[in-house]
């Protein structure tokens, strides 16, 4: 079974995005684009969310789950 964790290797500022695309099979970049136009519309909503996901998202640990 997959975890939600921060990527280590598609990482930006914090790895958040590129962990959710790893999770979800999507390139972090079209996660990353999402994320941006969601903090436009939302008016900063989404990083406030981002910015809470930082800590609540564990790091990777490097260790491949099968």
């Amino acid at each position: 079974m997959k975890k939600l964790k921060k990527s280590l290797n598609n990482k930006m500022v914090s790895g958040v995005c590129g962990g959710i695309g790893e999770y979800v099979n999507v390139d972090p970049t079209v996660i990353r684009v999402i994320w941006a136009i969601a903090a436009f519309f939302s008016l900063g909503a989404a990083i406030v969310i981002y910015i809470i996901l930082v800590f609540v998202i564990p790091p990777d640990d490097g260790i491949i789950d099968v």
